[in-house]
């Protein structure tokens, strides 16, 4: 009769001590397997985590409209009597500094308004649109794309401006300016949409004028 499990346990020791050893090993193999699955699975979804947060960052940027400027140490209003020298600011339009007490009322003018009134609408959150556009079809295009917003009637003032080139169109408010050529409706918008009211000491839109 062949010798049973039970036999070989119990008349040949050696043997069980053996097979007890070698079943223990491969519990050890299959625990530092099973670690060093588990420690993959979690380095790929991290890295994974990682490319994801990535993405969305380069899909979404958060920078906002325009380039931000350092803003005039001072800015209150002075006497209408002589201009205000903007040089300092280093850019034009100059989107701070000292201004006239009026300021322009919402609009789109052909004609070209002094910085010392437009600034003081900067100083209340307007948006100021500067053109230096020669073609009458380009500046009935951008009055159009003006009026299209409907916030720009109490926020918005845009007027012809010979200091910049020809061709250019800045969208200015405090501290900030936009410039760019060609007429883009979207551009102008983002811009109303992040800085209409935001901007500067005073938050008055330019329908609240003084007749």
């Amino acid at each position: 009769m062949p010798l049973s499990n039970y036999s070989l346990e119990k008349y040949t020791p050696n043997t069980r001590e053996t097979v007890t050893i070698m079943r223990s090993s491969g519990q050890n193999r299959t625990n530092w397997n099973l670690y060093y699955l588990i420690a993959s699975i979690f380095i790929l979804v991290v890295t994974l985590a990682g490319c994801s947060s990535e993405s969305d960052t380069d899909a979404k940027p958060t920078e906002s409209p325009g380039i931000h400027y350092a803003l005039a140490r001072y800015s209150q209003h002075v006497t209408e009597a002589g201009p205000v020298d903007y040089t300092d600011l280093g850019h034009w339009p100059p989107t701070s500094g000292h201004h006239w007490p009026r300021w322009a009322k919402c609009g789109f003018y052909e004609n070209e308004l002094p910085d010392e009134l437009v600034v003081h609408n900067m100083e209340h959150g307007n948006i100021v649109i500067s053109y230096n556009l020669v073609d009458q079809n380009e500046i009935d295009s951008l009055k159009k794309s003006f009026s299209d917003i409907p916030t720009s009637a109490l926020w918005g003032v845009a007027r012809f401006y010979s200091r910049i080139p020809e061709g250019q169109i800045s969208l200015s408010t405090w501290g900030v300016t936009d410039s760019f050529t060609d007429i883009d409706t979207n551009r102008i918008r983002r811009f109303f949409e992040a800085y209409q009211g935001v901007l500067g000491p005073e938050k008055i839109p330019c329908d609240d004028h003084p007749e």
